[in-house]
This record gives structure tokens, sequence and C-alpha cells, in this order.
């Protein structure tokens, strides 16, 4: 197609040049790569990636209880269905917990 016929030449001159009148037509108006994970988008980045900005868990507790991390086997919830043995106190490591979970957590240190 010769030049005479682009769109961008036909534009040229008017004011938005079809890229519309508010949003200006501009490079990366969101920013580049992972940018705005902890503002602009942070929902995505709890939606999708739970954790990404957690903090480094404690590996081992001041008992020295044994540490299990339920991500090295694929789980990222950790549920209070099951028992745990009442005289061990376990730590265990995980991108979230149901709030059952924790309550029985509580009851073992009590």
């Amino acid at each position: 197609m010769t030049t005479s016929l682009k769109k961008r030449r036909k534009k040229h001159g008017h004011v938005s040049a079809d890229h519309g009148r508010i949003g200006k037509h501009r490079k990366h108006p969101e920013g580049r790569g992972n940018a705005g994970g902890m503002r602009h988008h942070c929902i995505l980045f709890d939606k999708y990636h739970p954790g990404y900005f957690a903090k480094a868990q404690v590996e081992k507790s001041k008992e020295s209880a044994p540490v299990i991390d339920v991500t090295e086997f694929g789980y990222f919830k950790v549920l209070g269905k099951g028992v745990l043995p009442p005289s061990q106190l376990v730590v265990v490591k995980a991108k979230l917990v149901s709030k059952i979970a924790e309550g029985k957590n509580m009851e073992q240190k009590l």
C-alpha cells in the first residue's frame, strides 16, 4: 500500500490521531514487567501469585521443632481437617492457612 493511503497519513494533523482523546498513545503507561505489583497491579498479584511479596519464613522455632514445608509437595493451603500429635510441636510452612487450622495450632500451644 502506498504511503498516501495509510491511516497515519490521513490522521496527520488531527489532535488524537485516532488513539482516543483522553489516554495518550504512549509506550508503557502501566510500567514494564512486574512494575506496580505493590500498587496498581496488586489485585492481580494477590489473586494469581499469592505470597509473591511475603517475607521469608523462619525455618526453626525456639524449641527446634520439626519443620514441614507443604509447598514442596505441591500444596499451598493448610486446612484444619486432620489431628496433630498432642505431645510434639510441629511447624508447618504454607502460603495460606485456614482459620480452623490456626485454631488447632493455638489449642496445641495451650
